[in-house]
């Protein structure tokens, strides 16, 4: 897999045209489009692509930003297509971003991703190291995208630290990661069952004061939007609520559980310090 900045109005044309196979956008609608990519990229931002051979099967996109007074990076689209999907080429794009913002001296990348889809929750903690203390609730509002199926984009905001040990540990780990006794133990907050197809999650827990919560969440979102938009949107809900309220309360999610024979994953949240 060979990686390179895109940087020419060809190259632009092609992440145009794979934003809208991955996401399905309509046209006109939603995409970032070939002169607002020329121009964050000339004022510094950044757009790698992942090519097989001669065709580009990936990219990841960020802009220039700021945190509070500090320049940081503000990523805001990975895209990899279906045939490569599952083989490294995201964590691969994210891998070369923080060198780019490495060599520009910046410390963080900041990007969100829906807290429902599990697979990149796992990535993002697991492969990357990232912490989430923020809960956006329908922030890019109703898209075009056949993956977002109408359904409100709650979003979290990941904050990737690309400095700290804790993400040089993560993103040098190759092998499975090992509960702590004090993990395990953590209280699940929403405990889930199967019904049918899908995992339900009939009650939640607001009033835990542990250090250490663990919230659960479903694999297989984006087929439960188009399957049971109605199971999906009750997800959405209660999720919702249970992000916001322990956020509220000083928890922020340090960590995700996956456990694919189950059909769902877990969230850590820990209290900060």
């Amino acid at each position: 897999m060979e990686v390179r900045d895109l940087t020419t109005i060809d190259d632009f044309r092609v992440v145009v045209a794979m934003e809208r196979e991955v996401w399905g956008f309509e046209p006109g609608e939603d995409a970032v489009p070939v002169a607002l990519l020329a121009v964050t990229v000339k004022r510094g931002g950044i757009l790698i692509g992942a090519f097989d051979g001669d065709r580009m099967v990936g990219f990841v996109y960020s802009l220039a930003a700021m945190r509070e007074a500090a320049p940081t990076q503000w990523s805001h689209m990975l895209a990899v297509v279906e045939s490569h999907r599952g083989g490294g080429t995201g964590r691969l794009l994210k891998l070369e971003q923080r060198q780019r913002a490495l060599d520009r001296g910046l410390d963080l990348i900041e990007w969100t991703f829906d807290p429902l889809q599990a697979v990149n929750a796992h990535l993002n903690f697991r492969k990357l190291g990232i912490v989430v203390e923020e809960y956006e609730e329908n922030i890019y509002g109703e898209t075009s995208s056949r993956l977002h199926g109408r359904m409100p984009t709650d979003r979290m905001v990941a904050q990737w630290w690309i400095r700290r040990p804790h993400v040089e540990r993560r993103i040098g780990t190759t092998g499975p990661l090992v509960r702590t006794s004090e993990i395990a133990e953590a209280p699940v907050v929403n405990p889930t069952r199967e019904l049918g197809r899908w995992r339900v999650c009939d009650h939640f827990d607001l009033s835990h004061t542990e250090r250490r919560l663990f919230v659960e969440v479903p694999l297989g979102f984006t087929e439960m939007i188009a399957d049971d938009a109605a199971r999906a949107g009750a997800w959405r809900l209660a999720t919702r609520e249970i992000f916001q309220h322990y956020f509220n309360r000083g928890y922020r999610a340090v960590d995700f559980f996956l456990n694919a024979p189950a059909g769902r994953g877990a969230y850590l949240l820990a209290l900060k310090d």
